[in-house]
């Protein structure tokens, strides 16, 4: 039965990619009731907050980046993360309706961030980078045997329908 395996399958990585447009929306949320505040105060607040020294590299970075923030960079951030927040809403209505498109949009999605991903490893091994790289490897790999044997299901797919239609 491989079949259900696949349609399981498909609707599990639906699912992440409907949980990665709720994470991003709740960003967007963020960057919005952001834009009501004043970014640099922020960011004076967060790096008090968690006892970074400010003159230390990273800290600094992040200060000196929060006061050239203006509203139309957060405006322009927040349109972003709408749109892929839709993006990801499509992919994942589209993988749990077995769409083809969505399977294409998957894989390509997908393997866009590899190259980024594995040349972050070679700068910082960590359990998330490596979990990451795991995490899309496995999806897209899926997403390809999917494309490469779609008309092999699809029409297993096909008989099986009409199979139990004649009962």
């Amino acid at each position: 039965m491989k079949i259900p395996r696949f349609s399981r399958v498909l609707r599990t990585v639906a699912i992440f990619e409907a949980f990665k447009g709720i994470v991003v929306l709740l960003v967007g949320a963020g960057l919005l009731s952001i834009l009501r505040g004043d970014v640099e105060k922020l960011a004076e607040t967060f790096v008090a907050h968690f006892h970074l020294d400010p003159s230390s590299k990273y800290p600094r970075i992040f200060l000196e980046l929060a006061s050239q923030i203006n509203n139309t960079h957060l405006w322009m951030l927040a349109i972003f993360v709408i749109v892929y927040a839709i993006l990801r809403f499509v992919e994942a209505y589209g993988l749990w309706r077995a769409r083809v498109w969505a399977e294409w949009l998957a894989a390509l999605s997908g393997a866009i961030y590899i190259p980024f991903e594995v040349m972050e490893l070679t700068k910082h091994v960590n359990i998330w980078t490596i979990g990451t790289l795991i995490i899309n490897v496995i999806i897209v790999s899926f997403m390809g045997y999917g494309l490469r044997h779609s008309k092999e299901i699809i029409d297993e797919i096909s008989h099986l329908h009409d199979h139990a239609s004649k009962r």
